[in-house]
C-alpha cells in the first residue's frame, strides 16, 4: 500500500474541521491527517443519506474508525426535511448537476457554520475521495460556504492523488467498512436500483 504523502495545513492554520461522508471515503483522508499530527474533528452532516437505516450505517461506521483512533467526531442533526427542501425541483437532475450542487452547499454551509461558531479557521471535506465525484464541483460548494465568514478557509486537498485512492481501497478491505452501492440520496438510490436492478432497501415516502 503506497505511502501517506506528509501533509501540513496552509500557513496560520493549526485546528482543521473535516466534513466526512462514508468511511470508505474517509478513513483513509483520517488515516493521513493523524499520521501527520494535524489536529482535527470529524464533522458528520450528510442528511441526503437516504433511507435512514443507511444513514445509521454509514455515520457509525465512520464514528467507530474515528473513535477508534482517538479523533474527535460531532455527530450533527438528520435534518432530511431541509434536504428535501433544498433540492426540490432539481429531482430528475443527473448526478453531478445541479442537484449535486445544492446538496454540497447546503453540507458545507453547516460545516463552515459550525466551524465559525467553534473557533476553527480551515474546513476540508472528504467527498472528494470519490471517483464518482466532481472535484471542481466540491471545491467550488466549498469555496462558497467557506466565503460567509471572513476568517474562514476552505482546504481543496486532492485525497486521491500521492497514492490516496489506492491506500482507500486498501484501508476499506482491512476494516471490511461497509460498499455501499450509491452515492446516497434516494435519487441516486432510484437509479442505482434501476440500472443494476438491486432490491430496494426501503420505500421512498418523501
Amino acid at each position: 500500500m503506497p505511502d501517506c504523502p506528509s501533509l501540513a495545513l496552509p500557513a496560520g492554520h493549526s485546528k482543521l474541521l473535516l466534513h466526512c461522508c462514508c468511511a470508505t471515503c474517509s478513513g483513509d483522508v483520517m488515516t493521513s491527517l493523524a499520521e501527520a499530527a494535524i489536529d482535527f474533528t470529524v464533522f458528520f452532516y450528510n442528511p441526503n443519506i437516504h433511507p435512514e437505516r443507511e444513514y445509521l450505517i454509514r455515520k457509525e461506521e465512520n464514528k467507530r474508525f474515528a473513535v477508534q483512533h482517538g479523533i474527535a467526531f460531532v455527530d450533527a442533526d438528520y435534518d432530511t426535511d431541509t434536504w428535501f427542501s433544498r433540492t426540490k425541483g432539481w429531482e430528475n437532475e443527473p448526478e453531478r448537476g445541479a442537484r449535486c450542487t445544492q446538496c454540497f452547499d447546503l453540507r458545507f454551509e453547516r460545516t463552515a457554520h459550525y466551524a465559525h461558531e467553534h473557533g476553527f479557521t480551515i474546513f476540508a471535506t472528504s467527498l472528494g475521495m470519490s471517483r464518482w465525484k466532481d472535484l471542481d464541483q466540491i471545491n467550488a460548494c466549498g469555496q462558497r460556504a467557506a466565503d460567509r465568514y471572513p476568517d474562514l478557509l476552505f482546504w481543496a486537498h486532492n485525497w486521491r492523488k500521492g497514492g490516496g485512492s489506492a491506500r482507500a481501497v486498501e484501508l476499506a478491505k482491512r476494516e471490511h467498512f461497509y460498499r455501499q452501492k450509491y452515492c446516497g440520496c434516494v435519487y441516486s438510490l432510484r437509479r442505482s436500483e434501476a440500472r443494476y436492478r438491486f432490491l430496494p432497501i426501503l420505500s421512498d415516502k418523501k
